[in-house]
């Protein structure tokens, strides 16, 4: 059978015939041959059977549908793993974008925008949070005084 590619109802099917198990290590194998590993997730899953094939069933419908271009999926799924901090699965997505075509320079691209968007969801989190505690406390609610703002500007040095 290998991994999951022919076919939604041929994939059913498949699984139907040779069980949940016999699929399921078989489509770890069929990964590991393609990608000289298997993410430890699916190694995991594989002893629950019914959860490796439900979540790769899922898995394979995405990205059989879709429209990107095997190398750029492993570039997002890189730099989602990055920002994720998720060592193992950044690990695993160099490997495979590589496999899949992508160049050291798209890797560390890749990896650089990871950075820089997960930069901008810390910093765009804590001015937001800056700005709402400066006018309310946000853990007890209570008004911060208007007298409280004034000293802090004139102890900076502002006019």
């Amino acid at each position: 059978m290998g991994k999951p590619k022919n076919g939604f109802e041929n994939i059913i099917r498949e699984v139907l015939e040779n069980g949940a198990a016999e699929s399921a290590q078989k489509w770890v194998e069929a990964i590991r041959k393609d990608y000289g590993r298997a993410p430890l997730i699916f190694e995991r899953m594989s002893e629950r059977p019914e959860v490796l094939i439900s979540h790769l069933l899922y898995k394979n419908s995405v990205l059989k549908t879709g429209t990107l271009d095997p190398k750029i999926v492993e570039l997002i799924s890189l730099a989602v793993s990055a920002a994720l901090r998720c060592n193992h699965c950044t690990d695993y997505h160099v490997q495979a974008a590589l496999r899949k075509g992508a160049n050291p320079d798209e890797i560390l691209e890749a990896i650089m925008i990871a950075g820089l968007t997960s930069q901008s969801t810390v910093l765009a989190d804590a001015y937001r949070t800056y700005s709402d505690t400066i006018e309310e406390c946000i853990s007890c609610g209570m008004k911060i005084p208007e007298n409280v703002h004034k000293d802090s500007d004139s102890s900076s040095g502002s006019p």
